[in-house]
């Protein structure tokens, strides 16, 4: 029998989800998923001007019709959860056309060079955040802020600090409501609008995002997306980035799990970028996502099955694993600097590891210990509580699993420096 469970709602989450229940009744448009949902959902996106406004059909919409459908079929959710999935459809809509008009009003954009990025990825819980959070302190990297992800064209151009604060101060009511809703969550992946968060927020204006299966149960739509190419989502992410950037020297250091799914479009959009690889033991890998998983999904779902986000997740790391490898053993992996490391190894020693990766960059490597010193004073471990997991609760037998994925731990290579 599994031990794990959702998290106790507060009184206060009690009442939001309550009200949503009631809002459902009065106003059941801003809840609907599934294929009678897609014209609404373009209608209300386009605030009644039409499909056209978001540019060729075919880059988008499949995955509109995708999202929604399986939204309504996998997803289980209560009416938050639905209004959710709705609102971010629209969301993810609304973004691609403001996208698509910043650029039209500043041509040239689209040429602007783009020093190559660090770009950090690996399975789920491998140390990404702290790595990534811990690189985003050294002035001379640029670590993207979750309202600069979300609407690039807001917080881009010559912005007084005043009309910069004010727009933050706006984008950052939804982690607040995140926070209100799951307090667990804090522990499990912190999350705020002052800390620096992986580039999948900004991804998905072709409605293609892996990053939706974090929060919602999506199986249809994940063996959707395990079919489609992502060159165009690529394409657009980089777009976010030229939109962004301050042309003031710093190079953006990046951070998702996810890239691990598509290395080969991070490989041909950002070549000549420094791609960290971040490995942990395969069983703790998946057993801890699922944890994560089913954290999130319980925001969203009253009814989430501890085995069922297991089986997801042991399907999906293996997915998103084999086609690392098939991309890191391809002729366009040379145009790329890769470098391995080892959770183990970051955790014992952060100092060596941050060396390696600025040796790796062809940066000259700060005072690492007064940044280690100054991000566990500001974001200490197990701040905000500890996250506890066991395979077991997710139906994970661990003998099984790592026969399972021999394929990349018998490959990967962990040299340690």
């Amino acid at each position: 029998m599994t031990r794990w469970h959702a998290p106790a709602r507060t009184a206060a989450a009690a009442e939001i989800y309550r009200a949503a229940e009631s809002d459902r009744a009065v106003r059941p448009e801003r809840y609907r998923l599934g294929a009678e949902a897609v014209d609404l959902v373009i209608d209300r996106a386009s605030r009644g001007r039409g499909e056209a406004m978001f540019g060729e059909a075919a880059d988008w919409k499949p995955g509109l019709e995708h999202y929604l459908g399986s939204a309504a079929e996998d997803g289980r959710l209560n009416a938050l959860g639905a209004k959710n999935a709705h609102s971010a459809a629209i969301g993810r809509l609304r973004a691609r056309a403001a996208i698509d008009t910043y650029l039209r009003e500043h041509p040239g954009l689209e040429q602007r060079p783009l020093t190559a990025p660090i770009v950090i990825t690996g399975g789920w819980r491998t140390g990404t955040t702290f790595l990534f959070r811990l690189l985003g302190r050294d002035p001379r990297l640029r670590a993207p802020l979750p309202a600069e992800l979300g609407a690039p064209w807001l917080l881009a151009g010559d912005l007084t600090p005043p009309q910069r604060a004010e727009r933050m101060a706006a984008a950052a009511a939804g982690h607040q409501m995140l926070h209100t809703l799951n307090p667990t969550m804090a522990a499990v992946h912190d999350s705020g609008p002052d800390l620096a968060e992986e580039c999948v927020l900004a991804m998905g204006t072709t409605l293609r995002n892996w990053g939706f299966t974090a929060t919602t149960r999506l199986d249809g739509y994940a063996r959707w997306l395990a079919g489609e190419s992502f060159a165009s989502e690529y394409l657009q992410h980089r777009r976010i980035l030229q939109i962004l950037d301050a042309d003031d020297g710093r190079r953006w250091v990046l951070k998702a799990p996810a890239h691990t799914a598509e290395l080969d479009h991070l490989i041909a959009t950002y070549p000549g970028a420094c791609i960290v690889q971040l490995h942990r033991d395969i069983v703790e890998t998946v057993a801890s996502g699922a944890s994560l998983f089913a954290t999130y999904r319980s925001t969203y779902s009253d009814e989430v099955d501890a085995h069922d986000v297991g089986r997801f997740q042991t399907e999906q790391t293996e997915l998103w694993l084999r086609r690392a490898v098939a991309a890191r053993q391809s002729p366009a992996a040379h145009a790329v600097t890769w470098l391995d490391l080892n959770y183990a190894d970051l955790v014992a020693d952060p100092e060596a590891t941050l060396r390696r990766i600025y040796a790796a960059a062809d940066l000259a490597a700060p005072d690492t210990a007064a940044m280690i010193t100054a991000h566990r004073s500001a974001q200490p471990r197990h701040g905000k509580g500890q996250h506890r997991y066991i395979a077991a609760d997710f139906g994970i037998d661990p003998q099984a699993l790592r026969e399972r994925m021999r394929f990349y731990t018998d490959t990967v290579s962990l040299s340690r420096g």
